[in-house]
């Protein structure tokens, strides 16, 4: 005979759960590692185990480079118009709406004013999670703004890049961009005022065809797509295989388009040697 013993269902306290909070942990793109979100927040968010690379927002960026963490913020009020009523399966005002809720800036870069280990500075960080950091007429209007700033007050200029690239809503508006930040940084460059291009992953698009790529000194963080366009497009055009880690920055430094790959966590100190350097 089966004797079948049955068992009351434990009680489940109010208040008590079993679940991991949401956010607590992060998995490493690269080596699949799982990682816990505070410990990578305080190495800079570059994985302990591979030494891959997060992706930071504008403000974090911001505040890692400055001193104290603080800055002064330029042209926050500044918010992108939809002069071509542009619309594909949603339309572009509303985009723009909801990234400015989302992610909390107004555009797809932060400029802001401040210090770097004493030493007087102007940094531009952009935003990829705005759309994925594309070029439009606002970060067109901020950077020439922020050379032209630097340029009056004699500071030095540093641009962290992050884009897609330009941002087809806004059409030739966005390219013209190209042309009017050149320009801008042609002057500062006369007036013998620095500017440091700073490319992290991914900087493609317009963006390396213009500021990401006239810096007085061009520099990346470690395993960052830099690049026009993206190697699918090329190997779909040329119809060829490309080189292994083709348009990363170890790529490009050993073809001499950048002069140093910098880890993140040394960013900073060696940003304010080059500036010493450069603006002595």
């Amino acid at each position: 005979m089966w004797f079948k013993k049955d068992r009351a269902p434990k009680e489940v306290r109010e208040g008590r759960t079993s679940k991991v909070p949401e956010g607590l942990w992060v998995k490493c793109d690269n080596c699949r590692q799982i990682l816990y979100n505070k410990e990578l927040a305080r190495n800079f968010k570059i994985c302990p185990k591979c030494g891959f690379h997060f992706r930071l927002s504008a403000p974090e960026r911001l505040r890692m480079l400055f001193d104290d963490e603080k800055y002064v913020e330029h042209d926050a009020n500044l918010r992108s118009m939809d002069p071509l009523k542009f619309r594909d399966t949603k339309k572009y005002r509303d985009r723009l709406r909801d990234a400015e809720e989302q992610v909390g800036t107004s555009d797809a870069i932060v400029v802001g004013s401040g210090t770097m280990e004493g030493i007087p500075v102007i940094i531009g960080a952009m935003e990829f999670f705005f759309m994925a950091g594309s070029m439009g007429s606002v970060v067109g209007e901020k950077v020439a703004r922020a050379a032209e700033r630097a340029l009056a007050e004699r500071k030095p200029l540093i641009v962290v890049s992050t884009s897609g690239g330009a941002r087809m809503q806004e059409g030739i508006l966005s390219l013209m961009q190209m042309g009017k930040i050149s320009a801008a940084l042609g002057r500062l460059s006369e007036g013998r005022v620095p500017y440091i291009s700073v490319m992290t992953d991914p900087t493609t698009g317009g963006v390396t065809a213009s500021y990401a790529m006239l810096g007085d000194l061009n520099v990346a963080e470690p395993n960052a797509l830099i690049g026009f366009a993206g190697p699918r497009v090329i190997e779909q055009t040329i119809r060829q295989t490309l080189p292994e880690g083709f348009q990363r920055s170890e790529f490009l430094l050993e073809h001499g388009m950048l002069y140093f790959i910098v880890d993140r966590s040394e960013m900073k100190a060696t940003l304010a040697r080059c500036l010493r350097l450069l603006h002595s």
